[in-house]
C-alpha cells in the first residue's frame, strides 16, 4: 500500500516528468500549422511605389487586399500592426504585404505616414496592380471567401516561405472546419487565434534552423 510520502513525491516530480515526456513525443503534433493551400500565386507582377518588385518566396508573410478606399478600411490595418506586426517584425523573415489596385499610391503613403507614427515601417510592403493580377493572386489561395469588385477582402492570411497558406483545418462552429483567414475588421480573431498561429509558424521554422544547425555541428 503506497504511503501518503509516496503519493506527495509522485505529484511533485513523477507526474511532471511523464508530462514533459508526452509533450516531446507530441512535438509534430502542437508545432505545425496546417497548410491548407499550396503554392500559391506570387505578387512580382506588382510593383511597389517606387517600382521595386517584392517575393512572397522565403519569407513568412501576413498577406492582405485592401481595396481602393484606404481611409475606410484604416482599422484593418491598425489592427493588425498592434496585434501582430509589432510582435513578430523582428523575425529576420517576416514581412506585411498589402495588395492594393492601382492609383492608390497615394492613399497608402497616407497610411505609412499615420503607422510610421508608432511603428517601424520597414517590413510593411504596398504592392500595386490592376484588378485582374490582384483576383488572380486572391483567387490562388483558393478559400471560400469573396473579393469584391474593388479589391477588398476583410481577411488577413499567413503564407509561409514556401508560399503555401496556412491555417486551421478544424476550427469548431465554421463548415468544414478549415479557417483560411482572420477578419481584420474586429481584433477579436486576431487576438485570440492569429497571434498564436503566427506564433507556431515561427517555431516551426526556429525549430528547423535548430535541428539544420545541429546536423552541421556533428
Amino acid at each position: 500500500m503506497f504511503t501518503k510520502k509516496f503519493w506527495v513525491l509522485f505529484g511533485l516530480f513523477i507526474m511532471p516528468l511523464a508530462f514533459y515526456i508526452f509533450l516531446l513525443t507530441g512535438t509534430n503534433n502542437f508545432a505545425k500549422l496546417p497548410v491548407l493551400t499550396e503554392t500559391i500565386k506570387d505578387v512580382k507582377a506588382f510593383k511597389t511605389k517606387d517600382l521595386q518588385t517584392v517575393s512572397l518566396n522565403g519569407k513568412i508573410t501576413i498577406l492582405c487586399f485592401l481595396g481602393d478606399d484606404l481611409q475606410s478600411v484604416k482599422n484593418n490595418a491598425l489592427n493588425l500592426n498592434e496585434k501582430i506586426y509589432k510582435h513578430f517584425y523582428k523575425f529576420r523573415d517576416f514581412q506585411f504585404v498589402v495588395v492594393l489596385p492601382e492609383g492608390t499610391q497615394q492613399q497608402a503613403v497616407q497610411l505609412t505616414k499615420e503607422l510610421g507614427a508608432i511603428t517601424d515601417m520597414r517590413k510593411w510592403k504596398f504592392v500595386f496592380g490592376s484588378l485582374k493580377n490582384i483576383n488572380e493572386v486572391f483567387d490562388s489561395l483558393e478559400t471560400t471567401y469573396p473579393l469584391n469588385a474593388n479589391g477588398y477582402s476583410p481577411y488577413a492570411f499567413i503564407i509561409d516561405k514556401d508560399r503555401h497558406l496556412r491555417g486551421r483545418a478544424d476550427k469548431e462552429g465554421i463548415e468544414d472546419g478549415v479557417y483560411y483567414g482572420y477578419n481584420a475588421e474586429t481584433v477579436a480573431p486576431i487576438h485570440n487565434e492569429m497571434v498564436d498561429d503566427v506564433k507556431v509558424l515561427v517555431a516551426e521554422y526556429r525549430l528547423a534552423l535548430k535541428k539544420n544547425k545541429n546536423k552541421r555541428e556533428i
